[in-house]
């Protein structure tokens, strides 16, 4: 199995056994149930349908999603997500994934929607320069030209600009795997993981680690 789904909690820190600090975010990763078995034969590709189990199921499940569950003889969930697996893995809708598939001082890659930061301008959008802060510029945080009146008169398409930030599918790659309490369901990365408080992630083990 080369993942689990979890929902980030926050980040803290940890200490070393020679003292040093090192800061960690912690993802209640699973536990999850498998929903759905993709195979070959059927789907063209091997894979499983995850879903994450939590302390509250969801009040409101429309009735595709319900037959969907009833089907694979599982509680519903509100969050699925499909995993690639190897064609001998021996998973079926039903079975449980956990937290112990990883392993400490593991290299993996988290995925999750990013902070939304509604609209902004190029200077936190893009990181633009801005020109000169001194009295009388008017011209601070524009963004300078983005094309001529006379040609091309008009704008080409991807001209970097203000406009909607953050709120994207990110994947943060390469995070080790300092500690794992499988009691809890915890495990705690090493570095900063896309998204908010409570948001759901991904992990995955790292392709490039």
């Amino acid at each position: 199995m080369q993942g689990i789904l979890g929902r980030k909690l926050g980040m803290t820190q940890i200490f070393t056994a020679d003292g040093a600090t090192v800061p960690v975010t912690v993802v209640e990763a699973g536990p999850c149930v498998v929903v759905q078995r993709r195979t070959v034969e059927k789907d063209g590709y091997e894979a499983v349908q995850l879903g994450l189990v939590e302390a509250k199921p969801p009040r409101k499940v429309t009735k595709p999603m319900q037959g969907h569950f009833k089907k694979a003889g599982v509680t519903p969930v509100r969050h699925v997500e499909e995993f690639e697996i190897g064609a001998d893995e021996s998973l079926n809708p039903g079975d449980a994934v956990k937290v112990s598939i990883f392993k400490e001082l593991e290299w993996v890659d988290v995925a999750g929607t990013s902070k939304g930061k509604g609209f902004q301008g190029v200077v936190r959008r893009h990181g633009f320069r801005g020109g000169r802060a001194t009295h009388g510029s008017m011209f601070h945080r524009a963004p300078g030209s983005i094309g001529g009146s006379s040609y091309p008169s008009r704008v080409y398409p991807g001209m970097k600009g203000a406009g909607r930030m953050g709120g994207d599918r990110r994947t943060g790659k390469n995070l080790l795997v300092v500690k794992i309490d499988e009691e809890k369901n915890l495990i705690y990365l090493r570095g900063s993981v896309p998204g908010a408080t409570n948001a759901y992630v991904a992990i995955r083990r790292a392709k490039r680690g």
